[in-house]
């Protein structure tokens, strides 16, 4: 008996172990995501109706047959014929209406959760392999700011994505937020969602890209409004200076090198956009799309061999000594 409490504790803890989390859609925090929660557990709850009735139809069935397989003589009788035309017609019947109001069901909670909002803070993301590129939206120039592989929003404000890619096509897809949507090389798409509440949320890229295609994640942090306007003017003012000797032969070295010729540091001579914007790289939780955790050891660990730790990624291999490498380490993890 203690054997069977401890594997139905097991089974239990299996079942609920992917309900919640920072990235699961049964733990929705976003007006679209509750929507898409609901429409899950119709399916689910309809599903499990249909085939509990399924299985008492065959043990009942499967009974009758056992009880006529001793009567040698039984017949079946024209009333019998009857209920049993009745009971298929039944089935069919419900099967269409139960497979119709499903139909129905998955229209309208589709068209809720797409349906446009006002005055909604615009967002371009773009898809790369494998890494997204994040851009920040204004009618006024000065306002417009790039980041990637990190998304800062504030709570109870509509969130419009204009959706594209540059190479092959991606899907954006925050479980916790909202559904899925395609990014689709020349052409643009749009998801709209409204986080609830302050919180770190994992999307991920949900359409097969490329051999890392695992390794192409992307932070949402909902945050009060005061907080993610404090955000957003730190991400308009150029990187730091420098504070020390190192940093600075850093930047030099950065500068110098084929680093600046595919990366962007505002107030620096580097100003390419082949690669991600690292004007505030340091800030940022991770590295390589969610690959590492931001610190000057996983920079070094990925400016000295990124090949390594993400096979197939277009970063090239760039040779430096040992001092030049702690130097540009030290600099990039300082550009919060």
């Amino acid at each position: 008996m203690a054997v069977l409490r401890r594997a139905i504790v097991l089974l239990i803890c299996l079942v609920c172990s992917s309900c919640a989390g920072w990235q699961s859609a049964l733990d929705p925090h976003g007006e679209q995501a509750r929507g898409l929660e609901g429409l899950i557990w119709i399916f689910i709850w309809v599903a499990a109706a249909v085939w509990i009735s399924v299985m008492a139809v065959l043990a009942v069935a499967l009974r009758r047959k056992s009880a006529r397989a001793r009567d040698e003589t039984h017949v079946l009788s024209a009333d019998g014929e009857r209920r049993m035309r009745l009971t298929v017609s039944g089935a069919v019947m419900a099967t269409v209406v139960i497979v119709l109001a499903l139909t129905v069901t998955s229209f309208v909670s589709t068209r809720l959760v797409s349906s446009e909002a006002s005055h909604p803070l615009e967002i371009r993301v773009t898809g790369y392999q494998w890494w997204w590129e994040v851009t920040y939206l204004n009618a006024h120039a000065d306002q417009v700011f790039t980041t990637a592989n990190e998304m800062h929003i504030p709570v109870g404000r509509a969130v419009r994505l204009q959706l594209s890619a540059a190479d092959v096509i991606h899907s954006f897809w925050a479980p916790n937020l909202a559904g899925k949507q395609d990014l689709i090389p020349g052409r643009e798409n749009t998801l709209t969602f409204t986080a609830q509440k302050a919180g770190t949320y994992r999307a991920q890229c949900a359409e097969f890209c490329g051999v890392q295609h695992a390794h192409m994640a992307l932070l949402v942090i909902a945050e009060t409004p005061e907080a993610f306007e404090r955000w957003r003017q730190s991400q308009l003012s150029p990187a730091v200076s420098p504070a020390d000797s190192e940093q600075a032969e850093g930047q030099k070295v950065f500068t110098s090198k084929p680093c600046a010729s595919c990366h962007t540091i505002q107030g620096t001579s580097a100003a390419a956009s082949i690669g991600p914007d690292l004007t505030h790289v340091g800030s940022r939780g991770y590295i390589g799309a969610g690959l590492l955790q931001t610190t000057r050891g996983s920079l070094a660990a990925w400016i000295s061999d990124p090949q390594t730790l993400k096979p197939g990624n277009n970063m090239p291999n760039v040779p430096l000594t040992a001092d030049e490498l702690r130097a540009v380490s030290a600099y990039l993890a300082a550009l919060k």
